[in-house]
């Protein structure tokens, strides 16, 4: 079910107009000139106004990373960030040099010996990857608090205090990020806080960013013209059609009981013609894969587990890095065209793999983000063009709606629900592309964090997971996972009319009986296609939670509110002694 919020009338801030100007002036000044660590310090702030405290501590961390360079000769971009800070030499660099909590005293002499340690007679280029790496600290431990990600908030905050002991912003931000790590771990005011026991999972806006230009109208005739086209070799009794869906609520009581609800238009799959229990609706194969068993025998491509590797296999290993194999010479060949090149022989394969329990969702999706990094890459598009995410509706929120109170001790707003990290957000896919030899500042208009959290909104509404054996050797937890976008195309239900199966083609059929009342299945000439992300048989309340995790918003389909409203029912009348149950 893809379902955003409502839409709310565009009032225009002025503030807000023109911050969003001052934002694409410095992105376009960065495509300039990439490798000035100030610039990035400057987006940083401007993100921060805009309430984007994720998108500033990526920003954030880029300066810090280009601070190392400027330090650093061994580094691999020492002399182009170098050259860059040259320009502020006579220069006023407000976001820096205009900061009094790092600047005290300099003009004068007297600054405090944390800044200037170590720094006795060097140029001015020094001085202010050292003071940006400060600012950056300070950017960085104050953003991450204000997404939830109480961890790496504080971790970077120490590191920043490492550097300038004495500064007073992250000496404010250390006792705030404690604050509210006590209040989140139920602790005394005054009991010390260990580190490792902070959340660092926390959740950011989940939206269209208003400079995204890669959304196509997913309702026009060109673009419905486009996917049927590509839909008639895997469903021929299919076609991509307007679909009114219930709006996805962030509390189930909401309407729960009443017979109106919100809808909106998503796409969604129909029937031309009468299709039959049993029978087939539609086969799509897909690159777009992950797989997070480090040396798992599945096929790189596909996903699917491997031919046994005997003389007469089938299976196809790639002649650079024997390591990576395929099922067979098909899907090796589609590898080479679509997206292997980009990671033969990178260790790429090597990025989180074997996560902890904690981290199999995040590693997976991570993964994901991988191979279509990989698929733009050897395709040269951006990745928000490439086909097989180009069409899917990350179940965005509206703008207007994700705004905040940016005061310290304010909790993210309810339509805050894309879950973030900043190892998974920011640093590993960072990394990533830099195993991949990419560099990560000059293509920052295809690898900006607000690009990677694009994708993984898709992701989340979207991909398929297949759990390992559970035999006694495996642990039966999901280790693979997948996008095909036709069939995402088909919405969530929890009385669907089709079931599916995915080994190395996504498989969709119509149910031989539906879910509710075990009637006859089958799906109708006219009737949409109704498939199911999560497992039907699990009681509401869990559906619910899992749609919310994934979807951003509780389950609104005619069987989940008359379930909950059915509960709802029951629990008052066991608390007041009601004889009837709500309707």
């Amino acid at each position: 079910m893809e379902a955003p919020s409502p839409s709310v009338p565009d009032e225009k801030d002025p503030c807000r107009e023109h911050l969003l100007e001052r934002r694409q002036q410095l992105t376009d000044s960065l495509s300039a000139s990439p490798y000035d660590l100030i610039l990035y310090l400057e987006r940083a702030v401007v993100h921060s106004d805009l309430a984007y405290p994720d998108l500033a501590a990526g920003d954030a961390y880029r300066a810090l990373l280009l601070a190392d360079e400027v330090r650093d000769e061994s580094f691999e971009y020492h002399e182009q960030a170098l050259e860059a800070l040259k320009g502020y030499s006579t220069t006023p660099c407000p976001v820096v040099l205009d900061h009094g909590s790092l600047t005290e005293g300099i003009s004068d002499g007297t600054a405090g010996e944390d800044v200037m340690e170590g720094l006795e007679g060097v140029g001015p280029c020094q001085l202010l990857a050292r003071l940006g790496s400060v600012r950056a600290y300070q950017i960085l431990s104050l953003s991450l608090l204000l997404c939830g990600s109480l961890k790496s908030a504080l971790r970077f905050c120490e590191r920043g205090l490492n550097t300038a002991p004495n500064n007073r912003e992250l000496i404010e931000i250390k006792g705030y990020i404690e604050q509210v790590g006590r209040r989140r771990l139920r602790k005394e005011s005054d009991a010390p806080i260990d580190i490792n026991s902070l959340p660092d999972r926390g959740v950011v806006r989940r939206e269209v960013y208003p400079w995204n230009t890669h959304e196509p109208d997913r309702f026009s005739a060109e673009s419905l013209a486009h996917l049927n086209k590509q839909l008639s070799t895997m469903a021929p009794k299919c076609e991509v059609r307007v679909s009114k869906l219930p709006v996805l609520l962030d509390d189930e009581s909401n309407t729960d009981g009443h017979d109106v609800i919100p809808t909106c238009n998503q796409l969604g799959l129909f029937a031309k013609e009468d299709i039959a229990p049993g029978e087939t609706v539609l086969e799509e194969y897909s690159l777009l894969t992950a797989n997070n068993r480090h040396k798992e025998s599945t096929c790189d491509a596909c996903g699917t587990a491997l031919p046994p590797l005997d003389q007469h296999s089938k299976a196809v290993s790639c002649p650079e890095c024997y390591d990576t194999i395929f099922c067979d010479d098909f899907c090796f060949t589609k590898a080479q065209e679509q997206y292997h090149p980009a990671v033969c022989d990178t260790d790429v394969d090597s990025i989180a793999k074997d996560p902890d329990n904690k981290d199999i969702d995040q590693s997976l999706y991570l993964l994901l983000l991988a191979r279509l990094l990989a698929m733009s890459t050897h395709q040269e598009m951006h990745p928000l063009d490439v086909p097989s995410i180009k069409f899917i509706w990350g179940d965005f929120v509206p703008s207007e709606l994700n705004e905040i109170d940016r005061s310290i001790n304010a909790e993210p707003p309810p339509e805050w629900t894309l879950p973030f990290s900043f190892e998974y957000n920011i640093e590993i896919p960072l990394h990533i592309l830099e195993k991949m030899d990419i560099d990560i500042y000059a293509t920052l208009g295809q690898h900006d964090i607000w690009v990677f959290n694009t994708c993984y909104a898709k992701f989340r509404g979207t991909a398929s997971a297949r759990k390992n054996y559970q035999d006694g050797r495996r642990d039966g937890r999901p280790d693979v996972a997948a996008v095909h976008p036709f069939w995402c195309l088909a919405n969530h239900d929890c009385d669907p009319n089709v079931s599916w199966e995915w080994g190395g083609k996504m498989k969709l059929w119509a149910r031989d009986k539906r879910v509710v009342g075990g009637r006859e299945g089958g799906v109708k000439k006219g009737e949409e296609i109704l498939n199911h992300y999560c497992d039907v048989e699990l009681p509401v309340k869990e559906r619910r939670e899992w749609a919310r995790g994934s979807l951003g918003g509780w389950c609104m389909c005619s069987r989940c509110r008359e379930e909950a409203a059915g509960e709802e029912g029951r629990e008052v009348m066991g608390v007041d002694g009601v004889v009837a149950e709500k309707n």
